[in-house]
């Protein structure tokens, strides 16, 4: 415990002093993060959770007919306090971790997975909705869409938090949520820290022959930063794939990337995840008997648009045969590029690097050829910016006044096409050790209209920053990851409900991926390429013949992408379609599992390892993606048929962005998602538009 911290606050006591009491003067109430201290994050984290009970207690203890205002309403209105303390913290702890946040973390996580039963399992405030149900059913009250949509998810996620358990039941339940909740955020903590010793350090500069000289530059300054100087450091990427692989003309060391990349969390020291891996599955699998479902992906499926772990399966089923067969003839291709005999001369840590040799060849492109003409400050604003602002009307303006929860945060404003405020946008572009690997979007604030507040949101990427006073030069997959996240930024934005748990991407996991990817279609585009695409020093545009290059190249190498992808999905599904009696026993039989369930799924092809393997698989073991992985490719079913929709509505038009955003994006969660798809596309989603667009349609 933290000195001077409140260890059991009740409703009002926590100090007026501390920041996190009341809510944000700062414009949009964005977190003031200069005022904001490590301290002063667990003690209101501990008082909202105080205060929302006490305010669910109320809801429960009311004695008059159940209505909008006192149970909808009401309901919706708890938890401000929390919200407003735990949010920064977990935005901060993501994205900036210290010891001190880590520490706080394992501390109050199991508290919150016990606050939130304490609320789904009171069976007085359940008693509540059903009333309130019961009286809609009888005509007694009257329900808008988005009250009845709230309701029956309310209902729905009481039920599968055990609400009619028996006492014992229950009590093993809040057990396993309290453990689960601790082992999630000790995988994450474990992950962060192995990746960091995972880093590969290079002494000799001719080793890095094939990268830019910005990048070099980079690696350098990233290896003083940890005490190395006149080293080179390679920092671990949350992936299998390692970015620098496809530019490295060393082999050796290609090879000693990918295999400090694979061995993450199996190394046998502090930094092996193995131990939480199992327990992290029999414990879902346990609670998922508990509740009712044979294991834990029928639990998740169930939650979600799919419905069943037979869709799942059925989907992954369907593109795997067809992925690994391209990925199959792609190695073929690469092996007779490095003359050799047989596909199995390719290793996975040669992939990249051939394939980039091989798309030059047959494309005249690689990522050196691309980078100069591909610069951050211009990709964003006459990229990312002028996509959403020809298609939605929106505009930005960098607020160098408002500060985020680092230094190297930018901050802007949205404004709508009447040129009222909007929300804020806060970028956080750049790697940092502190900060976990991958990219993600999460809010600082919910729009809703019943509290009155307005968005705030956040992206992050893990870029290599460049020396001080170098552009920025983004290798293409880190264009696609630009608009990819923005797209989620743009559902949180322009989300237009009345609950903050409707806010914008509060939708199923499985289609919380759907607008982001439809996002990334603007990066192709050719009026939004000719306008960022453009040469950083020399001002001229990329070549026209490059970009038809890049046009008619968007399905290579789509084999390995496609299978690295599947591979991941298909092992998430693996760990959590079993019963708690057949998780693995030791941690020496992690490995031989996955071996076994990538052998049993037809998708085992060594040069194309999975794109997360278990041990480093934080979506699945640290994050919010357990049985769920799948979800990007589902949603993506969604975008192509979506992107289809543009194509054959003209693309990109003013009009075509207003109908997407009010049928889709401005609902959030308020409605049934797939009925808002729907209502944007006539029709039930059809599979064809993404096995085209994947090269799975031979």
């Amino acid at each position: 415990m933290m000195g001077g911290m409140t260890t059991d606050p009740t409703p009002g006591t926590l100090d007026a002093s501390n920041p996190l009491a009341v809510a944000s003067t700062l414009p949009y109430e964005l977190p003031d993060f200069t005022a904001i201290r490590v301290e002063h994050y667990l003690p209101a984290i501990r008082a909202g959770m105080a205060e929302q009970r006490a305010e669910v207690a109320a809801i429960a203890a009311d004695d008059s007919p159940a209505g909008v205002e006192n149970v909808l309403d009401a309901f919706e209105r708890t938890g401000v306090l929390l919200r407003r303390a735990a949010t920064p913290f977990f935005t901060v702890l993501a994205a900036d971790a210290s010891p001190a946040l880590e520490a706080i973390e394992e501390e109050v996580a199991p508290e919150l997975a016990a606050h939130r039963d304490a609320i789904y399992l009171d069976a007085a405030l359940h008693g509540r909705f059903v009333a309130l149900a019961e009286a809609a059913d009888a005509g007694d009250v009257a329900l808008d869409e988005d009250q009845q949509w709230l309701l029956t998810t309310v209902l729905k996620d009481f039920r599968r938090a055990g609400v009619s358990l028996g006492d014992d039941e229950q009590a093993r339940l809040r057990a396993i949520n309290a453990r689960l909740t601790s082992l999630e955020a000790a995988f994450g903590r474990r992950l962060l820290a192995g990746a960091n010793a995972a880093s590969v350090f290079v002494d000799d500069v001719a080793r890095l022959d094939g990268l830019a000289a910005d990048t070099i530059a980079g690696m350098a300054a990233a290896a003083e930063s940890r005490g190395r100087a006149g080293e080179y450091l390679v920092e671990m990427q949350l992936p299998t794939q390692q970015g620098l692989l496809a530019s490295l003309t060393d082999r050796d060391l290609r090879e000693q990337v990918q295999q400090a990349s694979e061995r993450r969390g199996a190394t046998g020291d502090e930094h092996d995840t193995r131990e939480i891996v199992l327990e992290t599955a029999r414990l879902r699998a346990e609670r998922a008997a508990l509740l009712g479902y044979p294991h834990h992906a029928a639990y998740v499926a169930e939650g979600a648009t799919a419905g069943t772990t037979s869709a799942v399966s059925a989907m992954l089923g369907r593109l795997a045969p067809a992925a690994v067969r391209n990925a199959r003839a792609e190695a073929a291709d690469l092996a007779r590029h490095a003359g050799a005999d047989d596909a199995s001369a390719v290793r996975a840590s040669d992939w990249a690097f051939l394939a980039e040799q091989v798309r030059n060849e047959r494309f005249a492109l690689d990522d050196a050829t691309l980078r100069p003409y591909l610069e951050l400050e211009r990709v964003v604003h006459q990229g990312v910016f002028e996509a959403a602002t020809r298609l939605y009307g929106v505009t930005f303006a960098e607020r160098d006044d408002l500060v985020g929860y680092h230094p190297g945060n930018r901050v802007f404003e949205v404004f709508d096409a009447d040129g009222s405020g909007l929300g804020l946008f806060v970028a956080d572009w750049y790697t940092r050790e502190a900060k976990r690997g991958g990219a993600w979007m999460n809010n600082l604030v919910d729009q809703n209209t019943l509290l009155g507040e307005q968005p705030v949101v956040v992206n992050n990427l893990n870029i290599v920053a460049p020396p001080a006073g170098e552009p920025t030069l983004l290798r293409w997959d880190e264009v696609i990851t630009l608009f990819h996240e923005f797209g989620h930024a743009l559902h949180g934005l322009f989300s237009h409900v009345r609950y903050p748990s409707q806010s914008g991407t509060n939708v199923p996991r499985d289609f919380v991926e759907f607008p982001s990817q439809v996002n990334e279609m603007w990066a192709w585009d050719p009026q939004i390429l000719a306008s960022y695409a453009v040469h950083h020093e020399t001002g001229e545009p990329m070549p026209a013949a490059w970009v038809e290059a890049m046009l008619a190249s968007r399905q290579f190498n789509e084999g390995f992408a496609t299978t690295e992808y599947l591979a991941a999905a298909i092992l998430d599904q693996a760990w959590h379609l079993l019963a708690a009696e057949d998780v693995p026993a030791g941690v020496e039989d992690v490995v031989p599992f996955e071996v076994a369930a990538l052998e049993d799924a037809g998708v085992a092809f060594a040069p194309v390892p999975p794109r997360y393997r278990t041990t480093y698989f934080n979506h699945v073991f640290g994050g919010g993606y357990a049985a769920a992985y799948y979800s990007y490719i589902w949603s993506e079913v969604l975008d192509a048929d979506s992107v289809q929709w543009f194509t054959e509505n003209g693309g990109l038009r003013r009009e075509n962005g207003d109908l997407f955003r009010a049928r889709l994006l401005a609902r959030g969660g308020s409605v049934d998602p797939m009925e808002a798809f729907r209502d944007l596309r006539g029709r039930e989603p059809e599979i064809a538009p993404l096995l085209a667009r994947r090269g799975l349609d031979a």
